[in-house]
Parts: C-alpha cells; sequence; structure tokens
C-alpha cells in the first residue's frame, strides 16, 4: 500500500514560519515572537489518485472476488461488515463497535482511515511518502485458483506501468516484490512475505473497532476480571492432506485433555459452531489458545485471541515473531508460548503438561501483558478518532514513516539509526 519516494531530498525546514519577515505576534501579548509550528513536517502523506480499476472496480465486482463465499456483504460500514449485536442474555458485544469483519479487508479499511489521516496532502513535494491505494489481495484472490501467471499478474503490471508513467513508484500484489520498480516501496499485508526487506506484516482486522477510548479500556478491564474455565482452547479444522500440518495430532491432544481444553472443530462447520460468539467467547474462557499453522503462517485467530486476552501458542517463528514487528512485543516469551511443531508431529511433548508447567504468576503476567497489547491490535472504526490511544493503523503508519527517514539517511551516506 505505500510508495517511498525515490528522491533523498531533505526537509529544509523543521519550522513552517506564515507571517511577515518570519515573526508571528501573540493576540494576547503584543511584541512577543512566536514561531508557528508544522506539526506534520516529517509527516506528511500523498495519496495516489490511482484509475478505479485498481480499487472501487474491484468493490463494484464484489462477487467475482472470493470463489469459497460472497464478500459482499461485508463491505458495509467502509469494509467493517455488519454490526453484530447481543444474543439472548449474554452481553458478548457490549457496545456497538463489534462487527462481523472479513480478514482480508484490511486494504479497504486502511483506505478510509487514510482518507481522514490528520497530514495528507495535496503537494507531492512535501511527502515523505506516498499512498499508493492498490487492493492487491482483493485483486489477486480473483485468480487464484485455474488462471496462469500473466492473468494473475496483469494487473500488477498495469499499475507499475501506470505509476511509471505518472513518474512515481508503489508497492504490492502477486509478482510485485519481484518487480525491480518495486524495491524502495514498502509494503504492508496481513502476512509478509519471509524474506523480503520492504514486505511488513500487520494485524489482521478483529471484530472490535471502537469509536471510543472508553471503550478499549472498559474492554480491557473486562478481560482482566474474566474466569477462565479452560487451560487451554483451538478453534479450527485438520488438514489430512497436508502432510506437514500438526492440527490432527494437536486436536487429539485437546480432546484427550478432556475438561481442560475446549476444541471447536471446524471443518464442514454445517451446525455454525465456530460463528463469532462461539469462538469469542471460548477464547475468553481459556487461558491459552493454540495458533498452529494452516493454509499460510499466520491466523486471523492469533490476533482475535489477544483480543479475548488469551494467551497465543506458536508453533511455527513466522507465525509472529517474524511477521509483526512493528506492533508485537521483540521479547516474545512476555506474551506467548511456543513450542516446536516437530515436538507435537514426533509427539515428543504433551501440549498440557508444557502450561501446567507455567507458574501462575508467570501465566497471570503474560496475560495482562497480552491485554495491553488490545490498542496495538485493533482497528478503530473510521467513521470516529481515538483521542489517547495509538492503534495498528496508528502504528504501522508511524514506522513506515520511521522506515521512510532512515531510508533517507541511509541514501545521504549516513549511518543508520536503526539498530
Amino acid at each position: 500500500m505505500w510508495s517511498v519516494r525515490g528522491h533523498w531530498k531533505q526537509m529544509e525546514k523543521t519550522v513552517t514560519w506564515k507571517c511577515l519577515n518570519q515573526f508571528c505576534q501573540s493576540p494576547k501579548n503584543f511584541g512577543q515572537i512566536r514561531p508557528i509550528v508544522d506539526e506534520c513536517v516529517g509527516q506528511y502523506i500523498y495519496v495516489h489518485n490511482l484509475p478505479s480499476r485498481f480499487n472501487d472496480d474491484l468493490l463494484e465486482d464484489c462477487h467475482s472476488i472470493n470463489q469459497w463465499y460472497d464478500i459482499c456483504e461485508y463491505l458495509s460500514n467502509s469494509g467493517l461488515g455488519p454490526q453484530l449485536s447481543n444474543s439472548g442474555d449474554v452481553d458478548d458485544f457490549p457496545n456497538k463497535s463489534w462487527f462481523a469483519t472479513d480478514q482480508f479487508l484490511l486494504e479497504v479499511i486502511f483506505r478510509t482511515r487514510m482518507k481522514d489521516y490528520k497530514c495528507l496532502t495535496n503537494d507531492s513535494a512535501m511527502a515523505s511518502a506516498v499512498y499508493v491505494p492498490f487492493y492487491a489481495g482483493l485483486e489477486i484472490s480473483r485468480h487464484l485458483w485455474g488462471f496462469n501467471a500473466s492473468v494473475r499478474d496483469a494487473v500488477s503490471n498495469d499499475l507499475i506501468k501506470f505509476l511509471e508513467n505518472a513518474n512515481n513508484e508503489s508497492f504490492w500484489g502477486s509478482n510485485f516484490l519481484r518487480l525491480p520498480e518495486s524495491e524502495n516501496m514498502t509494503i504492508l499485508g496481513i502476512e509478509s512475505s519471509h524474506g523480503a526487506d520492504n514486505d511488513f506484516g500487520i494485524p489482521y482486522p478483529t471484530y472490535f473497532h471502537p469509536s471510543h477510548d472508553s471503550e478499549v479500556f472498559e474492554w480491557q478491564n473486562s478481560m482482566r476480571r474474566k474466569r477462565r474455565q479452560y487451560l487451554f482452547s483451538f478453534a479450527g479444522a485438520d488438514r489430512p492432506q497436508d502432510g506437514d500440518s500438526i492440527r490432527g495430532e494437536m486436536m487429539n491432544q485437546c480432546r484427550a485433555s478432556r475438561d481442560k481444553c475446549k476444541l471447536l472443530d471446524c471443518a464442514f462447520d454445517k451446525k455454525n459452531n465456530c460463528k463469532t460468539i462461539n469462538v469469542m467467547q471460548m477464547f475468553q474462557n481459556s487461558s491459552f489458545c493454540l495458533q498452529p499453522t494452516g493454509d499460510s503462517f499466520t491466523r486471523r485467530s492469533t490476533f482475535d485471541s489477544i483480543l479475548a486476552g488469551c494467551i497465543p501458542v506458536f508453533f511455527h517463528p513466522v507465525s509472529a515473531y517474524r511477521q509483526y514487528l512493528w506492533h508485537l512485543p521483540k521479547e516474545h516469551t512476555k506474551y506467548s508460548v511456543f513450542i516446536p511443531m516437530n515436538y507435537i508431529k514426533e509427539g515428543i511433548v504433551s501440549i498440557e503438561k508444557v502450561l501446567l508447567g507455567i507458574p501462575e504468576q508467570r501465566m497471570l503476567a503474560m496475560r495482562e501483558e497480552v491485554i495491553s497489547l488490545i490498542p496495538k491490535i485493533i482497528y478503530a472504526n473510521p467513521s470516529s478518532k481515538l483521542e489517547t490511544i495509538e492503534d495498528a493503523f496508528d502504528i504501522s503508519i508511524r514506522e513506515v514513516l520511521q522506515r521512510v527517514k532512515e531510508m533517507r539517511r541511509v541514501g545521504r551516506g549516513e549511518r543508520s539509526t536503526v539498530g
């Protein structure tokens, strides 16, 4: 979603003076010299105005995006999806900030948030970064099966040509990372390409999109008060066709643990056992949530479990530790448990015994760390604005701009300040 400008021009001024002879007079204290500080210096972002075929047209043709289910209904509320409501007497969703958000619509949510970014500029020369709102994920999902590479990569190549003609550069999608034009680009997505220096993972969207800081604080406190019935839990399906999958063995261990483990088997989920409310209730009632690899290294479930105050258990380092460098702590033992996949596949360890071996005080400290991460992994409602909290969008923007700054520093031959 990002294009870092290829020119290494340094901003000449850190303060903008807008009055005669570069001085301003205070109306209260006549004669006092006061500069007007431009708080957006170094934070200006220019949004590239792309032809609609790269974004809006994809939404108009939403029925073709996913062959497994119709994504169109999830486009409501600026990509947040339909609002979730409470069921029965259980106050599962305590306010109107809960939505049936599709995990693959982050591009739409991000673009909507960007429209209200505080430091937008119409002058690309002033910008520290250029945002290119290409819905790469939605575009590629239309051609994942039954299409050859030339069809799959056609729109990505078309975008590069368009940007070259516009004297700009841009970012992601299918073969984008292999194109020479993309080397100075910063790519954001729900899962980064392992080994790509300019590709960064940012959190999957959860179901919670608060409109006010108080909603976040109230939810965190609610998760602190939860009485957790299960030691660990898992929501998902087996992958018997995948010889490297540990899900089958992991699910068997869960069943064997009986009252200590809760399992929601989502294979052929005809009874809708794995609907949002059931998954979130289970996570809220669990101390640890198992997060094995599935169709890819990462899972939306990781962020749903963090939202529920449930400590994630990973089995592969690329599932989180090498993905979400901006949003999750570097010291992964503070908020998660790691059990190597081969330990499960070869029957070397019991998940139950590993988790029971964690002292209670350490587990409580890990839970508190997880709950403290909630603001960092959620995306606020685009129709409102959080006052004191940086959400996943804010952190992503800050880190992109910092990366731009470092790239310019290195481009000028200076030593990078990043360790």
